[in-house]
């Protein structure tokens, strides 16, 4: 006669739905019973709440988190420095929304759920080494890029329509020119149109001129960590700081989680997807992915294609078979992103040694 060890812990599997203020937790067993729900606040203190609730139910095989790029990226990495392993997990479809509603308890069992059943098995993004910090500062420097085009357009629309002494005296002159000529305005006390213009342009110019600088100095620190961890990427033609940049962000602190260059070429968007319909056989571009990456792609292969030898003789070679151009961007693309996964792969590997 034969018992069961009911001694033994048994596995469970977290779904966590994750919010600005409170993550909501959900915990079932390995045949998919809910075994609780609850909130925690989005603390370090509630992190450790929510993992000892969940201990408290058993063995954690796994915790699956909505949002590890946002709301979720806190708590994933205090599981994952716990050792806990955590699971990236999409919001549920429309379709499944429909048939069981919308609430935060609803979302958070999917997301056991997903985990449990395969659907979701992404690793997300570790968020603790030197790309979360190139991350950081693009992101800054991104803003800051944004605001110094709105003040440029500012600038020209205010030297449009100031008055014609003053227009005389930016006529012709470079943006950074007319930067420099308004900064040295100072305008009187008085409250004509003229003065008021001049007022505004001094504004604007300043606000150019600060956000030029600040644009500056975090490329200088985007560079210094760029010549530390890009030097693979840098050395390959047609990749500088911008492109190589981009193309880490993408990939992460962990890119040994994409197993295959062509998981790399799918998050970049430049895995080939089937067109074909009856006797033709083709593929067309990819929509889906990193955008920023497939970007960055891009314009690896439009400098390629205008200056890089071999690569013209390829464009020239498929042309003649009879692909478009952009037949070619997308095949051109796809041997990019395995050229790039295979040097990121060397780097990693020297540094193991």
């Amino acid at each position: 006669m034969t018992t069961l060890a009911h001694d033994e812990p048994r596995a469970v599997i977290g779904g966590v739905d994750t919010h600005k203020d409170d993550h909501v937790a959900a915990v079932i067993d390995d045949l998919g019973r809910i075994l609780g729900v609850q909130s925690f606040p989005a603390t370090r203190r509630g992190y450790r709440r929510l993992l000892g609730w969940l201990q408290a139910h058993g063995e954690i095989h796994a915790v699956g988190v909505e949002g590890c790029g946002s709301w979720g990226a806190g708590l994933a990495r205090f599981l994952s420095a716990n050792g806990v392993r955590v699971v990236e997990v999409n919001r549920p479809n429309r379709q499944k929304r429909r048939l069981r509603g919308k609430s935060d308890p609803v979302d958070a069992e999917a997301a056991a759920r997903a985990v449990l059943s395969g659907e979701a098995s992404v690793t997300p993004k570790t968020g603790t080494g030197p790309v979360e910090a190139l991350r950081q500062l693009r992101v800054a420097r991104g803003g800051a890029i944004k605001a110094r085009i709105a003040a440029s357009n500012q600038l020209h629309s205010l030297c449009d329509t100031a008055p014609d002494a003053l227009r005389a005296q930016l006529h012709g002159l470079t943006l950074r020119r007319k930067v420099a000529t308004c900064e040295r305005w100072r305008p009187g006390t008085t409250h004509t149109p003229e003065t008021a213009a001049k007022r505004a342009m001094v504004s604007v110019a300043r606000r150019w001129r600060a956000l030029d600088e600040e644009i500056r100095e975090l490329d200088a620190h985007l560079r210094a960590i760029l010549d530390e961890i890009a030097e693979p990427l840098l050395g390959r033609f047609g990749i500088g700081y911008e492109t190589a940049g981009q193309l880490l962000v993408t990939a992460g602190d962990n890119p040994e989680r994409m197993k295959h260059e062509a998981s790399y070429a799918a998050l970049c968007g430049s895995s080939p997807v089937k067109a074909s319909s009856g006797r033709t056989k083709r593929h067309r571009l990819n929509r889906g992915g990193d955008r920023n990456a497939n970007s960055a792609l891009w314009t690896i292969v439009i400098g390629r294609m205008a200056n890089h030898p071999p690569t013209r003789a390829y464009v020239e070679r498929r042309t003649t078979e009879g692909l478009s151009k952009l037949e070619i961007i997308r095949c051109l693309k796809r041997y990019v992103a395995r050229e790039l996964y295979a040097a990121s792969h060397q780097k990693r590997l020297l540094d193991n040694t």
